[in-house]
This record gives C-alpha cells, sequence and structure tokens, in this order.
C-alpha cells in the first residue's frame, strides 16, 4: 500500500519537496507532520495541528484525493519579538493525500483533539466496490 503526498500543484513528490525548507519560507505556505496507517478498521491519518481550532481547518475530497488546509495565527508572539530559534510554523498551510484504492473516502469521519486531527477512513465495502450504474447515452451532434 503508497500514500502519496502530493504538493499543490498536483504533480507527485516527496515530502520533503512537497513544500518544505526554503520552498515553504518563500511562499509562506507549511505542511504539517501526517502520520498515515492502516488498522482492521481502515486507514488513520493524524495530522499535528497545535494551537489551531476546528473552524480554521478545511479538509476536501477530490476523488481518492484529501486536501486538508487551514491558518494557523500567531497569537503569541510579542510586538517586537526578536527570535534566537523559531520552529513552530505559522500561517497558511495545505497538505494532500493520495489514498490508494480500497478506501471510502466518502465515509471518512474527521475529528480534531488536543491539537491532532484525526481522519477515519473505512475501507470500501463489497457491495459498494460492487455497485453499477447505468450511464445515460444521449445523442450525439
Amino acid at each position: 500500500m503508497a500514500v502519496t503526498k502530493v504538493s499543490s500543484s498536483t504533480q507527485f513528490v516527496t515530502r520533503a519537496s512537497a513544500m518544505g525548507g526554503r520552498d515553504a519560507a518563500a511562499s509562506g505556505h507549511w505542511v504539517p507532520n501526517t502520520d498515515v496507517y492502516s488498522t482492521d478498521a481502515g486507514l488513520v491519518i493524524k495530522v499535528e495541528l497545535a494551537g489551531m481550532r476546528s473552524e480554521n481547518l478545511e479538509i476536501i475530497v477530490e476523488g481518492n484525493r484529501l486536501r486538508i488546509s487551514g491558518d494557523r495565527p500567531d497569537t503569541c508572539r510579542a510586538p517586537k519579538a526578536s527570535f534566537l530559534v523559531m520552529e513552530i510554523n505559522y500561517g497558511p498551510f495545505e497538505s494532500i493525500l493520495e489514498l490508494p484504492y480500497g478506501y471510502d473516502l466518502g465515509q471518512a469521519k474527521a475529528s480534531y483533539l488536543n491539537g491532532f486531527l484525526r481522519i477515519e477512513v473505512p475501507p470500501v465495502t463489497p457491495a459498494a466496490h460492487q455497485k453499477s450504474t447505468k450511464l445515460p447515452i444521449t445523442d450525439g451532434q
């Protein structure tokens, strides 16, 4: 099973080159730390997003892709702070995960607790996987 992390330009990239490092600072975007693992109940996506509120997060399903975005405000900084070390990312972020086939994003459930966004994605049920749909045929012109 492979989970592919893609950038906002929808090119397949590795996590290190997606938006991190100098590219993140230049664009003002960052990518949160993410764990993706499978269980007997399906796939679990856990995203580290401390200091945020659930209403500042957006999750969009696009086929087998999951787009997680938001904006982490920097509200704790003193007005004239001079940093010696700054490792916490603030501002807008976006993370796009392309999930392997066999999981039903339409039935996914998300929760946010103690700085972690948790998305549980069940496997596709055999009935849903074998569902057939009749396509209408229109007269060509």
